[in-house]
């Protein structure tokens, strides 16, 4: 390696295992690792200058645009920064590949296999086209991640060209009869396969995301070289640096489903025994000019290390006189997809997540569903499933988005109950209560 070290920075806003595990394997690899996230990033410009800190000489983009209320924010970042230091998964080629309609036209146009799709824009069509796709298809937004915003339809199912405010279309349902429902998970990086694995649904269900409850195996060694020939050209397709492709076999071949820009590594490295954040740092150092020993890289990718990376930036600390104090009830707004709502909620410091009552969330539009908690309340043993929906919390001024659980509350008096996720940036006056609107201010 040569005496030249590599400042990388991953653009990423969130607390990811692949964040952690990129940013590691850089300072394992004897460069610079900068977590680009809120509390550190500021970009200055004007007439001919632009400025970025932390100084980076390349970025690695881990924003998740299927995860987020408002994608064209983070594209938008994306894009102010791209254009100072060059970027792996550009704001574009990310773009592309997190809407999977705009993902499968592409793929197609270029020849590679995908499944029958329809997109229609009104719900009148969307719904004559559903007779084309036989008795089941899947229904699906455009947008979506963890399975979130994917159905198995009947022929007899309406269908709206709109779920909240995402775009919906219909895709043949692709499998082989009698098997157990599975998939096949590439992670292309740099052009390079680094391994594949099978992804099986769970028990009563079809999905087979990992977030879900599904079974992972090794396929490294058991699918064919032109299997993996199609998850390398649908890579490079969509403009991608590193993406993990999704491909599931039907009667008479194999179909690209999807092209993850932002694939997790949890499943697959239960699966392979191999990480891909090595190999992407790898790609970031050498695309800013340095070099690595490849040795080196391949032992780090025997290891998972999503352990907190020393260049986490430490949150920005306030003076006590700043923080503001809420009670244990308060007047909260609320925002999802298509709505925002005023209302009392409940403090409650023992939960560790935020929840909101399910007419509500339906209210607001709050989705899409994008993951699955296990919860266990009071005296009960068992841990009960709930929806995890990301919602805009505003209190004093503020506002956070937060991951909070969909919970019937009806038998409650307050639809909005605020965890520790939200809790945190407050002081909590426990004395202090606000009239929900029925002379009330105690508890259910």
């Amino acid at each position: 390696m040569t005496d030249d070290r590599v400042r990388v920075g991953v653009l990423s806003l969130h607390n990811s295992k692949e964040t952690k595990a990129i940013l590691n394997a850089v300072d394992a690899l004897g460069h610079d690792p900068e977590w680009l996230r809120a509390e550190n990033t500021v970009v200055r410009f004007g007439t001919g200058t632009a400025d970025l800190v932390p100084d980076v000489d390349v970025i690695a983009n881990r924003l998740l645009l299927s995860n987020t209320d408002q994608p064209a924010e983070d594209l938008g970042l994306a894009r102010t920064l791209a254009q100072l230091r060059p970027m792996l998964n550009t704001p574009e080629a990310t773009a592309r590949a997190s809407h999977k309609t705009a993902a499968a036209t592409a793929l197609a146009d270029a020849g590679l296999p995908v499944p029958r799709t329809a997109l229609a824009l009104s719900d009148a069509k969307l719904s004559r086209l559903r007779e084309e796709f036989g008795d089941e298809a899947v229904y699906k937004t455009a947008i979506g991640t963890h399975g979130g915003g994917a159905w198995k339809v009947r022929s007899s199912d309406p269908l709206t060209a709109r779920v909240g405010r995402r775009r919906a279309f219909l895709q043949e349902l692709v499998g082989r009869a009698g098997e157990r429902p599975r998939d096949l998970r590439v992670y292309v990086v740099d052009g390079e396969v680094v391994g594949a694995m099978f992804r099986y649904a769970a028990a009563g269900d079809w999905r087979t995301n990992v977030a879900r409850g599904g079974d992972v195996e090794d396929a490294t060694d058991s699918v064919s070289e032109g299997v993996l020939d199609v998850a390398r050209e649908a890579t490079t397709t969509l403009g991608l640096d590193y993406a993990g492709v999704d491909l599931i076999e039907g009667e008479t071949g194999w179909y690209v489903l999807e092209v993850n820009p932002t694939a997790g590594f949890k499943g697959f490295y239960r699966a392979t025994g191999v990480s891909p954040g090595p190999y992407i740092a790898r790609q970031a150092v050498e695309r800013a000019g340095g070099s690595v020993d490849d040795d080196r890289v391949a032992t780090l990718a025997s290891t998972l290390d999503d352990s907190v990376p020393a260049c986490k930036p430490a949150p920005e600390r306030v003076s006590p006189g700043e923080v503001v104090t809420i009670g244990f009830t308060e007047q909260v707004v609320v925002s999802g997809t298509t709505g925002t709502r005023t209302v009392v909620a409940k403090s409650d410091s023992g939960a560790s997540r935020t929840s909101i009552d399910l007419r509500l969330a339906a209210d607001i539009g709050a989705g899409p569903i994008h993951t699955v908690s296990r919860v266990r309340s009071g005296s009960s043993r068992e841990a009960r499933s709930r929806p995890v929906v990301d919602l805009v919390v505003g209190i004093g001024g503020a506002q956070y988005t937060v991951a909070a659980n969909i919970e019937d509350r009806t038998h409650m008096r307050h639809p909005l109950l605020l965890g520790r996720d939200v809790l945190k940036y407050y002081h909590l006056d426990v004395s202090r209560q606000v009239d929900d609107g029925t002379g009330h201010t105690d508890e259910e």
